[in-house]
């Protein structure tokens, strides 16, 4: 009997099975719709529309505190370990320049997401089942976000990072490209 005992444990670590959950968390909030096994995907469901629940009520109706709250309770679990500003090597050579990092999800959830979805009280996603995958044949499916109301982004949303500020917390790595993430198994690869 598996009484009182709600998740799935997908045949993982504690500390794996999270990584993955927060993995696939990240990839449909950035994408906005992933492919995965159809568990899987029942498992990421309740997590994002918790997620996108805190974003609404940190929206641009709530007070300062507030925002930053609701920022920091999402943060905790979706962006743990990516950092808001990167440094981008300049092309002629000469020092760097910080711009925000386009792995970094908090912002697409409280600036794109989360108003789309101001006037529905929840079913933020769907699951869409893909039928079975051809190696192993464990059933396959479409997770995504349902269609919500047109936004359009501010201003101060779309406008760049500027250049050359010094100070920014969490600078320690850097970013030309690609994911940190990606520079750490080249580096694993060549050993």
């Amino acid at each position: 009997m598996r009484h009182r005992k709600a998740y799935r444990k997908f045949g993982l670590p504690s500390d794996q099975r999270r990584s993955l959950l927060k993995s696939l968390t990240r990839n449909l909030l950035l994408n906005d719709k992933i492919i995965t096994t159809e568990i899987r995907a029942k498992e990421v469901r309740p997590i994002v529309e918790k997620l996108v629940t805190l974003a609404r009520k940190g929206g641009a109706e709530a007070s300062v505190t507030l925002k930053v709250h609701y920022r920091r309770l999402v943060r905790r679990y979706v962006d743990s370990n990516v950092d808001e500003f990167v440094k981008i090597a300049n092309p002629n050579g000469k020092g760097h320049k910080v711009a925000r990092n386009p792995y970094y999800v908090v912002p697409r959830l409280f600036e794109e997401i989360a108003p789309r979805y101001m006037n529905r009280p929840g079913g933020y996603t769907r699951i869409t089942k893909l039928g079975r995958r051809r190696g192993d044949g464990a059933p396959m499916a479409l997770i995504s976000f349902v269609e919500g109301d047109a936004v359009t982004l501010s201003e101060t949303a779309l406008a760049p990072t500027s250049s050359g500020r010094k100070g920014l917390p969490g600078l320690a790595r850097s970013v030309e490209g690609r994911s940190h993430l990606a520079k750490m198994a080249r580096a694993r690869n060549n050993n």
